[in-house]
This record gives C-alpha cells, sequence and structure tokens, in this order.
C-alpha cells in the first residue's frame, strides 16, 4: 500500500520562458544578448551538444516549420533536476525571441501579432504539434534529430528569466537595452509570475553594465540576479533552479558570483582534464596510435566521459593528438641520442688514428668516413631529409642517419672524439715516460712500497698527466716484473750453491744453525740482498727450495711445470711410439698378458693358496679367462711387509692385485697392519701404485673348525675391515665351499676380472731397477741433465733417440736401448733419461754403471748441481761430463761460458773422468760416437760395479732393524732407506728387494765373473747367497732352522778394484780375498728374516712447512714421521759405515769401501765443513742434553749455547738475530666472500638477533650434514667445488629460506660453504683477545684445572660468539662420534677446523709458536663438549693425548683374544720456542688445515 501510493505520487512540472532583449538588428544589434545559449547550456549541459550559434534571421519555410509552427517562441524541451531537500521536479524551457525574416529583415508574422513585450509576458503558450528545438541546423532536417513535440500543445508559464547582456554588444547601446529590459520588467510584473534577472555573457562583461545591472534589480524590490556565461557553464543551473525554488517557495540558493563559480568549474574541469591525461598515457604508448582505435577502448570509462562531458570531443581528441606529438618527439629524441652515443664508437672504428684526421675540418671528416670500408655498417643514406621526418624513425636499423653528421651535436662528439685522441696520446708518451722513468731510477727496489717511490718522480711531467689509479697500476705492475725477476734470479742464486744445501743435510725441520749458515754463506749476494724488503718471501723461497731438495719431484721442481723429466717423457715417447711395457711377453707370445698377483696371510695361509691357484694353471703357469690366456706370477707373502724380502713391490714385481687372507682376529689384524704400512711407505710417492691396488679380503675356514659364534665375529669384522680398507670381501667359511682344492674357479674368474679391468687403467712402471732387470740389457748408464737449462732437450736426445738400434724400454717413459759397437762386440745398453733432482732418488739403490752429465756453459747452477750430485757418487763409476754450448764461437768470446767449460774439464781431469763439449743447434748435430770412450769405460768397470751393488744389497738385507732403517745417507738429503710410517710422509724409495732366485745375475755368469764363498768347505756363489732371501718369497715349506757357520768370502774373479791403488798407480788383480769368520748374522739362521731384526725404536712426527706457489702467501705443511737417528745423526756419509754394524762384523776384511768423488777430488765438496759442524736434524733431535745445555746457558731472550760446533763470531751473531721476539698480534683479514653479498662477510652480530641466535644459514647447513651427510668420509676435509658453493651463497642471499635438500647439493659443498663463512667473518668465531688466554689455560698441566680454566674462559665470549661457537661444536662433537663411518675424529676435525675459527696472524711470533696449542685447544673442545657446554662430567680418555694416533687404534680395533701389538707411540715434540727463528715457525703450520682453510 505504502508503495503504491509512493509511485502514484507525482514530481511537480514547472515552465519557465526565458525573456530578454528581442528584435531587428536596429533593435538589438548584430548578435543576440545569449537567451539560445543559455537554454541549450541547461537542458543540454554536455559540451557536445552545446551550440554556440543560434540565428533568429529565419527563411519563411524554416519559420514555417513544425520546430518553429510559426511561432516566436521556442520550445527547448524539458529536464528533471532535484531539489536541496532531494525532491524531484521537471522544468519545461520556453525561449521568447522574434524571428525576422531573411528577406525582409522584418519580423515574421505569427498567429499572435501583439509586440515582443507583450508576447514575452504571456503566461499561456500553445502550438499544436510544436517540436523541440535543438539547433539552427534541425531547420529543415527535422527528420535527423529527436523529434519531441511541447506536451499538450500548451504551456503554462510559472516563471521567467529576465536576460541582461553585460558583454559589448556590437551596434547595440547598453542603457537602450536596459530601457528595453524595463519595459519589458514592467510588462513581466503583470503577471504575478517570479522573475530572476540573469546577466548573460559575464566572460565578456563590462563593469559598468555589471553595475547598472544590479542597479536595475536594486530598484525593482530586490530581484534576484544570477551572473552566468553559457560559452564557460558557469551558473546556468544556477539561475534555473533559483527561480524554480521561488516558484516552489522552499527556500533560497546561495547566490555565488561568477568569478567564485567560473573557479570552481576550472577546478572541476582541471581534474577532469589531469584524469583524461593519465588515462591517454595508461592507454597510448605508441605515437602510431589512431584516434579512432583509441576512442574504441576508453569510450566506456569515467575519465573520459568526464572530460568529454566538460570540455567536449573535440577538444579531447585534440589533447590525445597532443599527447601522440609528444610520444614521437621522445621517439625521436631517444633515437637522436642513441645515433649520437653511437658515434663514440663508430669514430673509433673507423677513425681511430689521431696522425689521419689531426688536421682536417668536421665538414672534411664527413667525407672521409664516406671512403671507409665499413661506412655502410654504421651509417645509412636515406632519400629523404632530414631523418626525423621520415619513416626512418620507425624501422628496425640502428645504423646512423648520414644527414645526421651535419649537426651541431654529431660535431661535438667529433670534437670530443678528436680530444680523446690527443690526450690518449699524451696520457701513452706519459705512461710510457713514467715505466722508464722506474726502469732507469736506481732507487726503484722490489718491495718498495709506492709511498717511498713517489717523491722521485712527483717533479715529473708525467706526474701532473696521470692519475692516482694510472700511477699504482704502472708502478704495480713494474714491481710485479722486478720482483718475480728478483725471485727468479734468488731462485738461481740457491741452485748455484746446491752443493751448501746437499752437503747441510737438510731434512724435514731443518735447524736454526743449519739456516743460519744458508743465510750467512749466501747473504753477501746482491740477488739475497735484492729482496731485503721483501724477507718474507726470501725465507718462503728459501723454504721451498729446502722443500725441494729434501722431496726432489716433479711438483717440486723450481721448473715444474716444465721440468726436465717432462719434456724427456714427451718427447721419449714421441720419437718412440712402438713402446711396449711388456716387449719380451709380448715378442714370445702376443696373445698373453701378465697378471702379478700378491697373496697376503700369515701361518701358511699365503702359501697354500698360492698352491691352490697353481693348481688351476697349466704346466707353464698360464691361465684362461674369457678365451683369453694370462701368465700368472704369485708373490705369497707371510713376513712383516717393511722387510724388503717382504715388500709388495719389487723392481722386477709389479702387483696388479692383492688376495688378504684370514682364519683368525690374529691373522685379519696382520693382514690390516700390513696393507696400512705398505700404503704408508708409498704415500706421497709418484708412483704410487699400491694406494691404487685392487685387493680382495677373503675369510678362510679353519679346519675341524664348525664356525659357530667365533665365525660370525670374524665374517662381522671382515666387512668392517673391507670397508675400511675399499676392498671387495668374500667368505668361503659359511658358503660351505670350504678350503682346500674345494676353491670355487668361477670366484677366482671374477677376482681376475677385477683385477684386469684395474690394470688396464694402471700405468706401472718400475721406478728403479737391479741386476733382473739387466736380462734385456746389459748395461745400465743413467744420463742427467738440468731442469731450466737454456739448452735445447731435442740437441741433446736426438743423437741418441735416432739411433736405428734405439728402442723403447720396459723400466719406464723415460728409458731407451741402445744396441751399440763397444770395442769388438755389440752392448745392450739401458739409457736412463732424467732430471738430476730424479737421479738422486735413484742412486743409491739403483745398478748403475755409469753417469752421463750435462750441463750448459751459460749456467752456473747447472755446473753446481752436477757438483752436489757427483759428490756422492762412488769412484768406481765412469762418469762423461758434456758442457752444452751454442757455438764454438760463443766460448771464445763469453767470459762465462769459457770459465764454465775450463772448471768442468778440470774437474773431469781431476777425478779421471771424461769430458766433451757439444754445440747445440749445430749442423749436422753431434754424433754418439764421441761418448765411445766412456762406454769403455763402462764396460771395463761393469764387474766390479754390479759386485758393489750386490755387496751392498746383502748388507742391507742381513743389518739390524738400526741399520736397515737407518743406513748413513746415499748423497741425497732423502734418507733412501728410511721407513716412513705416515700417510703423508714425503716421498720414500721404493722397497726394494734382493734378486730372485731364478734370475741369478746374468750378466756374472755370462762374463765369467765369479764371488765365491766358502761355507763349511762348500764352495757356492755369491749371488746365491743373495738369491736366498728371495726364496724365502715363493718356497711352499719354511726352511730348517741352520747352525751358524763359519763364513770365508773368496773372491776368484778378476776384481781390479777391489784392491787399494799401488804405489806406481796401475790396479792390480786381486786372485782373492778372504773375509774372517765374524760373529755377524748369518742369515740362513732364521725361517724368516724378520725373525732376525730387531724392533724399531719409536718413531717422532715432524711437521714441515713450505710455500705453494699456486697461492701468495698460502703454506703448504707435510707431516713425515721419521726414524729416530742414532746419536742424533743418520744422514752421514758412506764413509761413516763404520759405526754401523755391518761394517762392524767386517773391520777384519783385507777389502775397503770404494770412495766417493767428494774424498777422491778436492774440487768437490766446497762446503764439506758444514757437513760435519752441525748435528742432524732438527732443533727437536739435538737431545735432552743439548737442550739442557742451552736452557742452562740462556739467561736472556737472546742468550743462547750454540756449542763447539759453532765457533766463529760472525756465524754466532747471525744465528742470534735470527730469534726475532714476537711482535703484537695483528688480525689477520678475513677470506675474501665467494659471492658479493649483504650476507656473508659481514659482522656476526649483522646476522643474529635474540630471538635467532644462531645465523640462519648455519642452521640450514648444520641441519643439512647431520641429516644427508654425518656418514660421508672425510667430511670438512674433502673440499667441495668451488663454483657450487659459489652458486650454494648466492641462492641463499636472494632467498633465506632456501631448501638444501631440495636443491640437491653435495654434502662436501655444503660443508664448504659452512666453513666459508667463517672464513669470511671479518673477526674469528674466537676472538683474538681470547686465544690468548686460551693459550696460557692449555699450558696448565692439571688436566681437570686445565678444562676447568678453559670453561670459564668460555663465558668471556661475546654473547653471540658464544653461542655459536657452541652450536658448531656440538655439530663438530656430533661428526665425531661418527667417526668409524666418516673417518673424521676429533683431531681430524679440530686440524680442518682450527684456522677457520681462530685465523691466527702467521706473520708474529706468538701466534706461529702457539699452531699445535690452537689444534689442541679446538680438540679439547670437540672431545668435551658436555662438560663445556651441557654441564655434564668430563670425558675420561683413557690418558690418551687428544693427538695422539692411539686413541683412533683404541677405538676402531675389535677385541682379540691374543694381545695385538700396538707400534710404539712417536715421542710428542716439545711445543716450538719462542726463540726461533721466523723461518722455523713457518713450518709449524700443517699441510691438511692449511689446505682446507684457504
Amino acid at each position: 500500500m505504502m508503495m503504491a501510493k509512493k509511485q502514484d505520487v507525482r514530481i511537480p512540472v514547472y515552465s519557465i520562458s526565458v525573456v530578454g532583449l528581442s528584435g531587428t538588428e536596429k533593435e538589438k544589434g548584430q548578435c543576440g544578448i545569449g537567451k539560445s545559449c543559455l537554454c541549450n547550456r541547461f537542458v543540454r549541459s554536455s559540451a557536445d551538444d552545446f551550440y554556440p550559434e543560434h540565428t533568429s534571421v529565419l527563411s519563411t519555410s524554416d519559420f514555417g516549420g513544425r520546430v518553429v509552427n510559426n511561432d516566436h517562441f521556442l520550445y527547448w524541451g524539458d529536464i528533471n533536476r532535484l531539489m536541496e531537500d532531494g525532491s524531484e521536479y521537471k522544468l519545461n524551457v520556453v525561449e521568447q525571441t522574434e524571428f525576422i525574416d531573411d528577406q525582409t529583415f522584418q519580423p515574421h508574422r505569427s498567429t499572435a501579432l501583439q509586440p515582443y513585450i507583450k508576447r514575452a509576458a504571456a503566461t499561456k503558450l500553445a502550438s499544436a504539434e510544436k517540436l523541440m528545438y535543438f539547433c539552427t541546423d534541425q531547420l529543415g532536417l527535422e527528420q535527423d534529430f529527436e523529434q519531441k513535440q511541447m506536451p499538450d500543445g500548451k504551456l503554462l508559464i510559472d516563471g521567467f528569466l529576465l536576460c541582461i547582456d553585460v558583454s559589448r554588444g556590437m551596434n547595440r547601446n547598453f542603457d537602450d537595452q536596459l530601457k528595453f529590459v524595463t519595459n519589458l520588467y514592467n510588462q513581466l510584473g503583470k503577471t504575478k509570475k517570479p522573475v530572476v534577472v540573469v546577466l548573460t555573457k559575464c566572460d565578456e562583461g563590462v563593469e559598468r553594465y555589471i553595475r547598472d545591472a544590479h542597479s536595475f534589480a536594486l530598484n525593482k524590490r530586490n530581484l534576484q540576479v544570477i551572473e552566468t556565461s553559457a560559452r564557460s557553464n558557469v551558473n546556468v543551473d544556477l539561475a534555473f533552479c533559483t527561480l524554480v525554488q521561488q516558484i516552489d517557495k522552499r527556500g533560497k540558493l546561495k547566490n555565488i558570483s561568477y568569478f567564485e563559480a567560473l573557479k570552481q568549474q576550472s577546478q572541476q574541469i582541471a581534474t577532469a582534464k589531469d584524469k583524461y591525461e593519465w588515462l591517454i598515457s595508461r592507454h597510448v604508448k605508441n605515437h602510431n596510435e589512431t584516434w579512432q582505435n583509441v576512442s574504441r577502448k576508453i569510450v566506456s570509462l569515467p575519465e573520459y566521459q568526464d572530460y568529454v562531458y566538460l570540455e567536449g570531443t573535440q577538444k579531447a581528441k585534440k589533447m590525445f593528438f597532443q599527447h601522440i606529438a609528444h610520444l614521437k618527439q621522445v621517439h625521436i629524441d631517444r633515437r637522436r641520442s642513441f645515433y649520437l652515443n653511437s658515434l663514440p664508437h663508430i669514430f673509433d672504428s673507423l677513425i681511430p688514428c689521431l696522425d689521419e684526421i689531426d688536421s682536417l675540418h668536421w665538414s672534411k671528416v664527413i667525407q672521409l668516413l664516406t671512403t671507409k670500408e665499413d661506412f655502410l655498417k654504421y651509417f645509412v643514406v636515406l632519400d629523404d631529409v632530414p631523418w626525423d621526418l621520415t619513416s626512418h624513425i620507425d624501422k628496425d636499423d640502428d645504423r646512423v642517419p648520414y644527414d645526421l653528421l651535419d649537426t651541431p651535436p654529431a660535431e661535438q662528439v667529433y670534437t670530443a672524439h678528436l680530444e680523446k685522441l690527443r690526450n690518449e696520446r699524451k696520457r701513452s708518451e706519459m705512461r710510457k715516460a713514467f715505466k722508464e722513468n722506474l726502469e732507469s731510477s736506481p732507487f726503484i727496489t722490489p718491495g718498495k712500497p709506492w709511498e717511498e717511490a713517489r717523491s722521485f718522480c712527483m717533479h715529473e711531467e708525467f706526474y701532473q698527466w696521470l692519475d692516482e689509479v694510472e700511477y699504482l697500476d704502472i708502478y704495480n705492475k713494474h714491481q710485479k716484473q722486478i720482483i718475480d725477476q728478483a725471485k727468479d734470479d734468488f731462485q738461481e742464486l740457491l741452485l748455484e750453491y746446491s752443493e751448501l744445501f746437499y752437503e747441510l743435510g737438510l731434512d724435514a725441520k731443518p735447524s736454526k744453525e743449519k739456516m743460519g749458515v744458508i743465510q750467512e754463506v749466501v747473504g753477501e749476494e746482491v740477488r739475497f740482498k735484492s729482496l731485503q724488503k721483501l724477507q718474507a718471501d726470501r725465507d718462503a723461497l728459501i723454504l721451498k727450495h729446502i722443500h725441494f731438495v729434501y722431496h726432489p719431484t716433479k711438483e717440486t721442481c723450481p721448473s715444474s711445470p716444465v721440468c726436465v723429466d717432462t719434456k724427456i717423457e714427451q718427447l721419449v715417447g714421441s720419437k718412440l711410439r712402438s713402446f711396449d711395457r711388456n716387449q719380451k711377453n709380448s715378442l714370445s707370445d702376443p696373445n698373453v698378458d701378465k697378471i702379478n698377483l700378491v697373496i697376503l696371510g700369515r701361518d701358511g695361509l699365503a702359501r697354500e693358496m698360492a698352491n691352490e691357484i697353481r693348481a688351476l694353471c697349466t704346466n707353464d703357469d698360464k691361465y684362461v679367462l674369457d678365451g683369453k690366456t694370462y701368465e700368472l706370477s704369485l708373490r705369497p707373502i707371510e713376513g712383516n711387509v717393511r722387510l724388503p724380502v717382504n715388500s709388495f713391490q719389487t723392481p722386477t714385481f709389479q702387483p696388479h692385485g692383492c688376495l688378504c687372507l684370514y682364519n683368525s682376529k690374529e691373522s685379519l689384524s696382520y693382514v690390516t697392519d700390513s696393507i696400512d704400512k705398505s700404503r704408508e711407505w708409498t704415500s706421497g710417492r709418484r708412483d704410487n701404485h699400491l694406494g691404487q691396488l685392487p685387493l680382495v679380503l677373503i675369510l678362510i675356514g679353519r679346519r675341524g673348525d664348525t664356525g659357530g659364534e667365533t665365525l660370525q665375529n670374524l665374517i662381522h669384522h671382515g666387512q668392517q675391515t673391507a670397508s675400511k680398507l675399499h676392498s671387495t670381501f668374500l667368505d668361503l667359511a659359511s658358503t660351505s665351499i670350504g678350503y682346500g682344492r674345494n676353491i670355487n674357479e668361477k670366484q677366482i674368474n671374477n677376482i681376475l676380472k677385477v683385477l684386469m679391468d684395474t690394470k688396464r687403467n694402471l700405468n706401472l712402471r718400475s721406478s728403479s731397477a737391479s741386476i733382473k732387470d739387466l736380462a734385456d740389457a746389459e748395461l745400465r748408464i743413467v744420463m742427467c741433465l738440468m731442469c731450466g737449462d737454456p739448452t735445447s732437450i731435442d740437441d741433446v736426445l736426438l743423437p741418441f733417440l735416432q739411433t736405428q738400434t734405439c728402442k723403447a724400454s720396459q723400466c719406464g717413459s723415460n728409458s731407451v736401448v741402445l744396441e751399440l759397437s763397444i770395442g769388438t762386440q755389440k752392448r745392450r745398453i739401458e739409457l736412463s733419461i732424467l732430471s738430476y733432482h730424479s737421479t738422486f732418488n735413484i742412486r743409491k739403490s739403483c745398478l748403475v754403471h755409469g753417469y752421463i752429465f750435462f750441463y750448459s756453459a751459460k749456467r752456473k747452477a747447472s755446473l753446481a748441481m752436477l757438483r752436489a750430485f757427483l759428490s756422492e757418487v762412488l769412484d768406481i763409476i765412469p762418469v762423461q761430463l758434456v758442457a752444452v754450448t751454442d757455438s764454438s764461437l760463443d766460448v771464445l768470446d763469453n767470459d762465462v761460458n769459457r770459465e764454465q767449460v775450463t772448471e768442468g774439464e778440470e774437474l773431469a781431469q781431476d777425478i779421471d773422468g771424461r769430458f766433451v763439449t757439444v754445440h747445440c743447434g749445430q749442423h749436422p748435430p753431434h754424433k754418439i760416437d764421441i761418448f765411445q770412450p766412456f762406454f769403455k769405460d763402462v764396460v771395463e768397470k761393469k764387474n766390479i760395479i754390479e759386485a758393489t751393488h750386490m755387496y751392498d744389497n746383502v748388507a742391507e738385507a742381513c743389518s739390524t732393524a738400526e741399520e736397515v732403517f737407518n743406513s748413513p745417507r746415499a748423497g741425497s738429503p732423502l734418507c733412501n732407506s728410511n721407513i716412513l710410517d705416515s700417510e703423508e710422509d714425503a716421498e720414500p724409495p721404493p722397497p726394494y728387494t734382493v734378486v730372485k732366485d731364478e734370475v741369478c745375475v746374468p750378466t756374472l755368469s755370462k762374463d765369467q765373473t765369479k764371488l765365491s764363498v766358502e761355507l763349511d768347505g762348500n764352495n757356492f756363489s755369491f749371488s746365491s747367497l743373495a738369491s736366498t732371501f728371495e726364496n724365502r718369497l715363493s718356497i711352499k715349506v719354511p726352511p730348517p732352522v741352520k747352525p751358524k757357520p763359519t763364513v770365508h768370502f773368496d773372491i776368484k774373479s778378476d776384481l781390479p778394484y777391489f784392491e787399494q791403488g799401488s804405489k806406481d798407480g796401475q790396479r792390480k788383480s786381486l786372485s782373492s780375498v778372504s773375509w774372517p769368520p765374524t760373529d755377524g748374522f748369518d742369515p740362513s739362521d732364521y725361517a724368516e728374516p724378520m725373525d732376525a731384526v730387531v724392533k724399531t725404536r719409536p718413531e717422532e712426527e715432524n711437521i714441515y712447512s713450505v710455500p705453494h706457489d699456486s697461492t701468495q702467501g698460502k703454506i703448504i705443511t707435510i707431516r713425515n714421521t721419521n726414524k729416530a737417528q742414532s746419536n742424533g745423526s743418520g744422514n752421514g756419509s758412506d764413509s761413516e759405515l763404520d759405526s754401523s754394524s755391518l761394517e762392524r762384523q767386517r773391520k777384519m776384511s783385507l777389502v775397503s769401501k770404494p770412495l766417493l768423488y767428494r774424498d777422491k777430488s778436492k774440487k768437490l765438496g766446497r762446503f764439506s765443513s758444514f757437513r760435519t759442524s752441525f748435528s742432524v736434524g732438527s732443533d727437536d733431535e739435538l737431545g735432552p742434553m743439548s737442550k739442557k745445555s742451552e736452557e742452562e746457558s740462556g739467561k736472556g731472550d737472546n742468550a743462547v749455547n750454540y756449542g763447539p760446533d759453532v765457533e766463529d763470531h760472525r756465524k754466532r751473531n747471525l744465528l742470534r738475530s735470527l730469534r726475532r721476539t714476537s711482535r703484537k698480534p695483528t688480525k689477520l683479514k678475513p677470506r675474501l666472500s665467494l659471492t658479493k653479498s649483504n650476507y656473508f662477510g659481514v659482522p656476526l652480530v649483522a646476522v643474529v638477533s635474540n630471538e635467532k641466535p644462531i645465523p640462519i644459514f648455519i642452521e640450514k647447513c648444520i641441519d643439512y650434514i647431520e641429516t644427508q651427510g654425518l656418514s660421508t668420509e672425510g667430511i670438512y676435509r674433502v673440499s667441495g667445488n668451488k663454483s657450487e658453493m659459489e652458486s650454494l651463497q648466492r641462492q641463499f642471499d636472494q632467498d633465506n629460506s632456501l631448501d638444501l635438500v631440495e636443491k640437491d647439493f653435495t654434502v662436501n659443498t655444503v660443508a664448504g660453504a659452512l666453513k666459508s663463512f667463517f672464513s669470511e667473518l671479518p673477526d674469528p668465531l674466537v676472538p683474538y683477545n681470547m686465544q690468548v688466554e686460551l693459550v696460557e689455560a692449555h699450558k696448565i698441566n692439571d688436566r681437570e684445572q686445565k678444562l676447568q680454566t678453559l670453561k670459564e674462559i668460555l663465558k668471556k665470549f661475546p654473547k653471540e660468539n658464544c653461542e655459536v661457537f657452541k652450536y658448531v661444536i656440538t655439530h663438530l662433537h656430533k661428526v665425531s662420534q661418527n667417526s668409524k663411518s666418516n673417518l673424521m675424529t676429533s683431531e681430524n676435525l679440530s686440524i680442518c677446523f682450527w684456522p677457520t675459527l681462530m685465523r691466527p696472524d702467521f706473520t708474529t711470533m706468538d701466534a706461529l709458536t702457539a699452531t699445535r696449542s690452537y689444534q689442541t685447544i679446538i680438540e679439547l673442545f670437540i672431545q668435551q663438549c658436555p662438560f663445556f657446554f651441557y654441564n655434564l662430567p668430563i670425558t675420561e680418555q683413557t690418558g690418551v693425548a687428544p693427538h695422539s694416533p692411539t686413541a683412533v687404534v683404541a677405538n676402531t680395533s675389535f677385541q682379540s683374544p691374543s694381545p695385538v701389538t700396538v707400534p710404539p707411540l712417536p715421542p710428542q715434540s716439545p711445543p716450538p720456542s719462542v726463540l726461533q727463528s721466523p723461518v722455523q715457525s713457518v713450518q709449524q703450520a700443517t699441510l691438511q688445515t692449511e689446505h682446507q682453510t684457504l
């Protein structure tokens, strides 16, 4: 009901008549007063519907049309509006006017013939079918417009709008208009209808007219006056609404002045315009857009509609085109900028030469550009110009329009290019002058900082031209150049003093005295002083050279990677492509390959297994596998593998695999110990084949043993051992295969297949040779060349390699076999071509019949190395000295060459050697015939050399353990006979053995050389005695124990060199030499040679450091375990053998041992006085008495007792100067971050908070490692891939929520990134000020008090450091608990982590002397983690020091029914003294830790 009533309510309808001055031109002027525009703007207020021009001059037809309908008023239609109270009303708008005939210019006749004043005041209007008026264009075209009739054909007028034009009307007087309005108002007043005065055209209004109009309204009962402008749409609605309110009488609207209303209207239009502009810029991005496409997109958007309503479509379109023009201009400007920016590069390419354009005008340069070959590559010539008005602006062509060059900006670019070329020329001249100044200045020395050198060039012209960056760049490059040259010169100086280094007998830890001697001897050299400002580098070079002397390899060679050995291998390999390692076997049967198999097992297991395998072979030891025949060579081993007779490899036997047999815990322990010892023996060697040797661990059932719990335990322990040894495990006991001849042939086939696959991948070669190797050659000659010599290797070697009889040798890639005519016979000679440093390693152990020494006459170091090597060669071995020169004239013209040649010739004469000069590059090259006299000497001395070599081998095999392992130095600082028990040892010699019985020295028998031994009246050959030890390896039944017989040696062959020289200088032939019986050792007394060997002495662990070439400042430290030398020595010469037990047994011998060349010639051994002046070895090897006397005599910091060996005052002062006082530690710079980051390399406080005390990166890494990698072998020791670590850090930097599992990073990569995080911290996790306290606490002897003090120091850590340190140590403790699988004990982890967590400053003495303490402290934290951080009791370690290997042995070995013999532990080295020299202090760092940290 309510809704129905509401819908029935009709809105009020009002009719308003707009009146004002009308009539002919005479009455109103040339234009109307704006009544039509006022009505148009109110009824149709949109800008597109507003027509500013309305005419009252009509034709008769138009006047009679339905729109005018012969009336003098227009019906504008109706419109709905809202009152202030929200009520709606409708208005009908009528305009009273007077239409003029376009013919007569008089008013048209209408139905009402009244004058306009009376007609305009009419309140009732009627006109049937009268249509609504739009504009003048509608007249006559009514059908094109909306046809809406006046309602009911009549209207009742409710009010009037009286219009007054306040503009300057043409031909119209305002006063006349005001009189007309006055009369009109009087007529309107009679109607009693409301009247509102409307001032039109106020936008062009005259102030006086406006005032008069207001005065008129004021005089007429205060008529309401509204100031309007239909053109600007100001107050039009207000005028009509004011009249409606007067009609409705509901109130009164606020009258707003024209200017205030205009301001509001302008603001509205401006807002709409801004929105429209934003709309256009959003939708129009390309200057090629069209209005049609854009308007269709935006027509429905309010921003467009609002603006078009206020301003119209035309203005909107105009603004669109303005925006398009702006976009086009921006595009052109962008293209112009691109072209101009391209010109410098184009000019650099086309006209880079200043001389070509320096004097040309820009116009000439433009023409010059067209002549260039690449002109069209950079420029495009357009048909139409200018280019910015053509379609070229829209083409995808980056070439520059040619007409652009005619513009001033292009000329400015050219001017800048010309100036740049001139400046570059000048700066180049200044840089050259600066560099020449540096090269010529005697004040610029290696290592001098730029701050000191600046003063020498500040007043030069180039100083004014160059920038600081350029100075530093040129100076740094020059410094690098002179430093590198100075280092090369210093290295050459060290090589020139080779005799000194080898005479000093330097070992892993050279003593302070020896280091002092080195600096004393070479200290006055200019090349030594040139590195005065680079003492650390100089000391590092000395240490590096010492490492080369002690451990000579291709890698440590100063000429690496172009070591002579590498060049020789390449040259020999290229010249002898038919190389065949098994040449002899291939000649006999090319289809037969050889397998050398070691069988390891105690209690007869090895021999019985060998018999079983031989039972499956053919009569000639052939074995058929997959259709191919192999020759099996078996080596059963049941004794101590450290003895030469039980070594895995010999000069004649290179193993391809090993069968490890056990049937008890004791035999399993023997297998494990033997494998470890063998691997330790060859660890670090270039030919370390045992490290790659395939192993098969086999459980053999005991006869009569039915298994049970014991068998299960053996299987379990065997599987664990196989995993540790990385071997295959085979159970023959529980699979009912049994033992004996029931072994499965299929299983043997599988084992041999694995061995064959591995054998193909191994490059096995003999590292040395014995008499057995001479089965293919009669003589072995070693040719030595010096690394770094300026001579060509090809010129030296090609005469040998191009010999027709030259072929490859089976003894290595650097050996060849020559068949030469020597005298009346042809001889097969094996020629081993090696560097001097490689020859040092084989000089003592190899049988060598002669040496050919090449040296460069240009180079002093070459002859110095020759002298150093020759000093330790036995004088019975012939030598040939060869001086290599460029030409014969070179010797005459060059003083150094002449002096070197003369010295070499004199040396050869002094030692009765041969000498010859060879000219490199001569045509034809030297011939091999020049060495014929030398070869004859070799043939003459062949027998005595072989007998001496055999004598030494037997003596070594028969000596005690002390003599075996500590034989006197064989001329090389590398003690060849020392046994090394650390996997990180320097490269030791291979475990050579004596000759096998089946060989029996064929060369000796061939030459009818006999060395007879009388034993119980029975004569047997000396070779039989030697082969007795080899027989122990292959016999199937242990030999019986023989009684000790009286031994007499009878030499019945022509051995002229066993007799001492006679007075007449002639060598006499000695028919026989009798060796009286002694109480010495007879090897036949024992079933196994190892039974005659006493237990070895405790070992001592040596740690020494050498600099690494790849990274400046990087130090590589190598652990070495050497046997303790008797009497503090063991590196003496062969002449010192009198103190050995073997010599004591033979001091009744009538035969004297051959001398060394050093003892024969006064020209050798010029530094021999230093050889016995010092105790051999490091300071730790001086013995307790020496140390005690030193402590008693040292009352001050520098008071040292040097002992009787250092008498020279100058030498004492030098040694004292080496003991530098420590400086205050300075913080080391953190390692640079792998990636540029805001997370890595920042202070720790920046990545933690109270809520998150642990960095999220550390949490993620440790969580990942503990879930994925606790069993990863070598974790934190094996380095991760650097690129993967960088990728991990980079991805985490971008997303801290990175999922490491999802990204599939390797465990080693995550572990490496974790360590890198701590390495990149600005300060170490363990603060420097705490490190001092930790070291002091570590010195406390009482263990419990020490741990408690360390725990108290932890509380002083900064909070964030303490939390993170606790978190990391807890993690490392957890890792160490899994050491059985990951092999990372707490000691190993501490070695890897202490440099990362503590980062000591190795430039200070305090840090260097405390390095071992640092490692032990971290190890204690890991071991006692529960005590330090979780208040649990102290973990008992059963009295084993944290770094002791026994801890590992105790944890890994299983319980054995019989006691297991634990090797004696090495004595703990005391901590380095504070008074150590910096050179020695550097030796205290470790290889593993530094390698992992850096």
